[in-house]
């Protein structure tokens, strides 16, 4: 793997916060206490960044939300469950595809240490699809 550091300090912050906190609360704690070691980190990040959603080229008038975006390129999805599912990878190859970005984290504060899964895309990757799940993806 190549090495990117961006994504390894995002991961080490989300280590933080889970070592400071275990696992057991709701999603909004981590969200929370993972912004704070962000700003402490000198992480730059946005929260809770709306992500437009097109139909046949029509712009929606929902939006999706992303709980992080990161230096301005990474999405990064937070979750507190026992495991990450395909279906939290489908979500966030959504959030990737709706942006156009093709980093992706997701951070699960739910099991007993934390669980974390990075997705890269390059620009040759179809994400013009919306996937139902991961395995979609890779048919």
């Amino acid at each position: 793997m190549e090495k990117d550091p961006e994504t390894f300090a995002i991961i080490g912050a989300a280590m933080e916060v889970h070592r400071q906190l275990g696992r057991g609360f709701l999603e909004m704690v981590y969200q929370t206490a993972l912004a704070l070691e962000f700003q402490e980190c000198k992480i730059p990040f946005k929260a809770e960044v709306a992500l437009p959603i097109r139909y046949k080229g029509k712009l929606l008038t929902c939006a999706y939300r992303a709980d992080f975006i990161c230096f301005e390129n990474i999405i990064v999805e937070t979750k507190a469950i026992s495991r990450l599912t395909s279906a939290d990878e489908a979500q966030l190859i959504n959030e990737l595809k709706a942006t156009g970005l093709h980093r992706g984290l997701l951070l699960n504060f739910g099991s007993s240490s934390l669980e974390h899964k990075r997705l890269v895309f390059g620009p040759s990757e179809n994400l013009c699809k919306s996937a139902k799940s991961v395995d979609e993806i890779y048919l």
